[in-house]
């Protein structure tokens, strides 16, 4: 990780400020640099473009499992703990399926006749009774 650190920011400082802050050997650190990359890095290169294919064909909703069976199927050996650690170091996260609105295929309620027509004065109290049942679709 100190490596790392240094290669990102050595055009910002002197390497050698670095490796003194850091504790670390410029040997090291430009011996590290130059190191071929090892096997389970050029594999996790592959596994990682093996893993966006599959999660970008799906559309970003497959998650770990199901990109690891599809990655299986390519040929590639690897195991799940393998796959969710590269999705989730490459920013791969599936979308949360969304849900529909419930169906409504209840009956419809008969609709009362209008026996007031607008004619809202009684002679005498509990005459007329009114109410307003408002349905708002917006939950």
């Amino acid at each position: 990780m100190k490596f790392a650190f240094i290669a990102k920011h050595r055009h910002i400082w002197p390497v050698s400020w670095m490796c003194n802050a850091l504790e670390v050997s410029r040997s090291g650190f430009h011996a590290w640099l130059n190191r071929p990359a090892c096997e389970r890095a050029v594999h996790d290169e592959k596994l990682a473009s093996a893993i966006g294919t599959s999660f970008k064909a799906s559309d970003r909703t497959y998650g770990a499992r199901r990109v690891w069976r599809d990655v299986l199927e390519v040929g590639l050996a690897c195991g799940l703990h393998r796959v969710e650690r590269l999705m989730r170091e490459n920013g791969f996260r599936a979308r949360p399926k969304r849900r529909a609105k419930p169906k409504d295929e209840g009956e419809r309620a008969v609709i009362a006749d209008n026996i007031l027509d607008r004619e809202f004065s009684a002679a005498r109290p509990n005459q007329k009774w009114l109410a307003d049942f408002t349905y708002s679709d917006s939950h």
